[in-house]
C-alpha cells in the first residue's frame, strides 16, 4: 500500500475511506455489521485513513469505533468539532457554530466516548467560528496534544489568512477540503499555502459525489442529499458529459475504471494530496484503492490538465 504524509509526520494510506455515507446524506443507514466488516476489510487492504464527524450522526463515530476497537494501533482516526448543531432558519438548515475552548474540550470527551479510545490522531476544526479567533483555536489545540487527546489537528474550508495565523501557534497537520476534476478551485492558491507550510491535503468528495465515477444515475433515495445537488441536475449532467467521455477515453487505454482514473489524476497533482472517497460496497472499496496502482507519468498528467482547461466544466455543487 502506497503511503504518504500529512503535515511532517503523519503517515497514512495515500488513499483514505470516508465514513460519512454509511449513516449520512446518501440514503439509509447502511448495515451496522456489513459496515464494521467493510472497515476492518480496509484495513486489511492497507487503508490506514478514516474520516468521520460528529455532524455526520454520533452512530458515525460510535461505527467507526466499533470497527476499529480490535486493531486501533493499525488506524489513523479523523474526526472534527466545530459544528455543535444545524437551525432551521428562514427556510433553511444552518450550522450552529462553537470552538471556543470549552465547546471544543465538551466536543472531544464526547468523540473519544464513541469513537471508543485514548486519543485522536488528527482532528480537525470542521468549519471555523468566527467568533473565536484563529489563535485561541490553536492554543487549544496544542493543549490537548500536550494532554494527549489529539496527535494532530487540522481544519476544513478555512481561509487561508486563518491558517496562517493558526499555523503559527500551533502547526496544523492538514486541511480537508473538497476537490476533484469538477471542483478545482484549491489549485488556485489553497496548494501553494500547503506545499510552503508543509500542510498535508484530504481530498473530500474526490469522485464528485459519485458523480465522476459514471456509475451515479439520478434515481436517489428521497433523503440522498444529491437529489438536492446543482452537479446532478439534468442542466449540469449535459453540460459535464465531455468530461465524462474525456475520463472514459483514459480509463480504456490504461485498463482501469472511470474512478480509478480520477483517483489517480488526483494524487498525481501535489504528493500531499490524500483523497478520502467514501463508499459502503467492498467492490467498490477494492476499485478506488486500484487507483494506487494507475501510473500516470508527468506527461500524461499535464495533457489531462490541458484538456480540462479547455473544458467547460460546471462547477455547481448545493
Amino acid at each position: 500500500m502506497t503511503q504518504r504524509i500529512l503535515g511532517k509526520d503523519l503517515k497514512v494510506s495515500a488513499i483514505g475511506l470516508g465514513i460519512m455515507g454509511m449513516d449520512h446524506a446518501y440514503g439509509a443507514q447502511a448495515d451496522r455489521a456489513q459496515m464494521v466488516n467493510l472497515i476492518q476489510s480496509a484495513v486489511d487492504l492497507g487503508n490506514t485513513l478514516f474520516d468521520t464527524a460528529p455532524v455526520y450522526g454520533e452512530s458515525n463515530e460510535q461505527l467507526l469505533g466499533q470497527a476499529l476497537k480490535p486493531i486501533r494501533e493499525k488506524a489513523v482516526i479523523a474526526t472534527k468539532f466545530g459544528i455543535v448543531g444545524m437551525e432551521f432558519k428562514d427556510g433553511k438548515f444552518e450550522q450552529q457554530l462553537d470552538s471556543s475552548p470549552k465547546a471544543i474540550r465538551e466536543q472531544v470527551e464526547k468523540s473519544l466516548r464513541n469513537l471508543q479510545t485514548d486519543y485522536i490522531d488528527l482532528y480537525f476544526q470542521h468549519r471555523i467560528d468566527p467568533k473565536i479567533a484563529p489563535e485561541l483555536v490553536a492554543e487549544t489545540m496544542g493543549e490537548l496534544m500536550k494532554e494527549g487527546k489529539i496527535r494532530h489537528w487540522g481544519v476544513s474550508n478555512a481561509p487561508l489568512d486563518y491558517m496562517r495565523k493558526a499555523h503559527q501557534i500551533t502547526p496544523i497537520t492538514a486541511t480537508e477540503n473538497q476537490y476533484s476534476m469538477l471542483f478545482r478551485e484549491p489549485e488556485q492558491e489553497l496548494f501553494d499555502l500547503c506545499e510552503e507550510l508543509s500542510i498535508g491535503f484530504m481530498a473530500y468528495s474526490p469522485l464528485g459525489n459519485g458523480f465522476l465515477s459514471g456509475k451515479a444515475g439520478g434515481n436517489f433515495a428521497e433523503n440522498d442529499v444529491r437529489r438536492s445537488m446543482k452537479r446532478f441536475s439534468a442542466e449540469a449532467v449535459k453540460k459535464n458529459q465531455p468530461l465524462l467521455d474525456f475520463i472514459h477515453q483514459l480509463a480504456q487505454a490504461k485498463n482501469a475504471t472511470a474512478a480509478q482514473i480520477v483517483l489517480a489524476w488526483e494524487l498525481a497533482q501535489r504528493s500531499f494530496i490524500v483523497p478520502i472517497p467514501g463508499t459502503t460496497k467492498r467492490s467498490r472499496l477494492q476499485e478506488n484503492l486500484g487507483a494506487m496502482n494507475v501510473r500516470l507519468s508527468v506527461t500524461e498528467v499535464a495533457e489531462i490538465n490541458h484538456i480540462l482547461n479547455q473544458l467547460e466544466i460546471d462547477e455547481s455543487y448545493f
